[in-house]
């Protein structure tokens, strides 16, 4: 596309020239949590922050964070087939999702009657040409729409670019921090996911509608690989360049749903201060990069409770207290070693971690 071309795509989509991708991390930058993992069988691991799995057991998977990519991108999510699935049984599924918070989609007027188109484009790749569907599903009004793509040539990386137009039928996204939308790029599904009608507007959904179209089935070989990148989200009708936000935005806005602190190889570090207000029971504060979605779940291991009479493991923690973009926690000792107004420090150690997690 030439500049000039680019130009006009972006005044015909009378959009920001920024903030314009309603996606987050769709360069598939940011990896919190680990770039790679293998034996997925079931849905939830982010391989690259903001995108996860849905796996019905339908085949086994090595999720990565790729530096296979297409010019101008330097990193893609990539699902690789380890144990194979060429028979899939009815309800088994295997696909890749992205959940969208309500309070971003408000500028589509959702349920009314200006409710305003959007425009999905990516960049993939595989080995398995064929058709395959990605589908827009609404959480608050159980509404979805599936639309298929083709990837015409393997090992090619191709743009896709797919239009939905806007809802103005009782279906509003409420303006909350839950679910408002979910992008589902399907990569093989059983026919109890693909025997229904193919939808051509909004419609309630049904599982027999889910993938309609899909003629693919990615877990059919071992051999089979699909790689992802560059998805963007925008309003209107026409899709524009990608728009490119730098690695440290990317990660402030992944950090609203997840923070991870992992320990070091050869480190015991500090993660933060606390107040020991009885024999067993410590206090302290975690102080986030933003504000998260949500109350978070905290998951941690390697924890240790170092203070004036030792140190302390294997310790649990009771309560969570959320305010603004900081966490009260407290922390409780499966014996009786503090000192009442003792200070103590809650260390991690160099295989340990704490994970914060506000997912959709």
């Amino acid at each position: 596309m030439s500049k000039a071309a680019e130009l006009a795509a972006l005044i015909g989509s009378q959009t920001a020239l920024s903030n314009r991708n309603l996606i987050i991390n769709g360069a598939m930058q940011v990896a919190q949590r680990g770039t790679s993992t293998s034996s997925v069988t079931a849905q939830g691991y982010h391989a690259v922050d903001r995108f996860d799995q849905n796996i019905t057991t339908m085949g086994t998977y090595t999720i990565s964070q790729s530096t296979t990519a297409p010019t101008d991108f330097t990193t893609s999510l990539k699902m690789d087939v380890t144990v194979a699935d060429a028979s899939p049984a009815s309800g088994d599924v295997v696909a890749i999702r992205t959940k969208l918070e309500g309070l971003n989609l408000q500028q589509l007027n959702f349920g009314s009657s200006d409710a305003k188109s959007i425009t999905l484009s990516f960049y993939v790749k595989s080995n398995k040409t064929g058709t395959y569907v990605v589908s827009s599903y609404l959480a608050d009004a159980a509404k979805q729409w599936g639309k298929t793509y083709t990837i015409v040539s393997a090992d090619t990386w191709e743009r896709k670019t797919i239009t939905w137009q806007g809802s103005s039928n009782s279906s509003v996204i409420n303006n909350d921090s839950g679910s408002g939308m979910i992008f589902t790029w399907y990569l093989g599904a059983g026919t109890g996911r693909t025997s229904g009608s193919a939808q051509t507007d909004w419609t309630a959904y049904a599982t027999a509608d889910e993938a309609v179209g899909q003629t693919v089935n990615i877990a059919d070989n071992t051999s089979n690989e699909f790689y992802i990148t560059g998805v963007q989200l925008e309003v209107g009708e026409q899709a524009t360049p990608f728009e490119h936000r730098s690695f440290g935005d990317e990660l402030r806005r992944c950090q609203r749903y997840y923070v991870g602190y992992e320990g070091s190889s050869g480190n015991t570090g500090t993660f933060t201060i606390l107040h020991c207000t009885d024999a067993d029971d410590a206090d302290g504060v975690i102080w986030l990069p933003t504000v998260m979605r949500a109350k978070p779940t905290i998951a941690f291991d390697g924890e240790q409770i170092v203070h004036s009479g030792g140190t302390e493991t294997d310790c649990t923690m009771n309560n969570i207290y959320m305010n603004g973009n900081s966490l009260g926690i407290n922390m409780d000792s499966p014996s009786t070693p503090f000192s009442s107004d003792d200070a103590a420090q809650l260390r991690i150690t160099a295989s340990g971690y704490f994970r914060i997690d506000a997912e959709l």
